[in-house]
């Protein structure tokens, strides 16, 4: 990233309910969470004010997040728009992933398709420079063990 080589660690977290106690146990020392949701799921987009923002700042207020939504490949697809109009909903538009990034204090909104990798690397790029020393002393907070790790190597 901007011409840097960077260790980059990554923890899919399980969003079921049956792992609620468990989930935040992998919390400690993130520097920055990714909020995914997907654009063809009204349902998951709802989930980010409910449920991932809420336990994210509960238990780490003040780590940067970035709203991510995904899926974007599908946003026009016609099979998935038929389907979600047959239960009188429509895909999350660009404008209300701005609207939650704001609502929850994101850093940055971002949208992506791991499908045809539409942004992809944009998205863990941004998250990476969301961990850089100057972000974080423009933040007042203290470089993690692992950003001074980075940066000393």
């Amino acid at each position: 990233v901007d011409g840097k080589p960077i260790n980059l660690g990554l923890w899919d977290t399980a969003g079921q309910e049956d792992y609620d106690r468990l989930r935040p146990l992998s919390y400690p020392q993130t520097d920055v969470f990714l909020i995914c949701f997907s654009v063809v799921s009204p349902t998951s987009y709802e989930n980010v004010r409910e449920k991932w923002f809420a336990e994210v700042n509960h238990h780490c207020p003040g780590v940067p997040i970035i709203l991510v939504g995904t899926k974007i490949d599908l946003r026009d697809n016609t099979e998935v728009l038929k389907r979600l109009r047959e239960m009188r909903q429509s895909p999350v538009s660009y404008a209300m992933g701005r609207n939650m990034a704001k609502e929850i204090g994101a850093v940055q909104y971002m949208e992506c398709s791991s499908f045809s990798l539409e942004s992809v690397k944009t998205v863990f790029d941004e998250a990476i420079r969301c961990t850089y020393p100057t972000n974080r002393q423009a933040n007042n907070d203290l470089p993690s063990t692992a950003d001074v790790e980075k940066w000393i190597n």
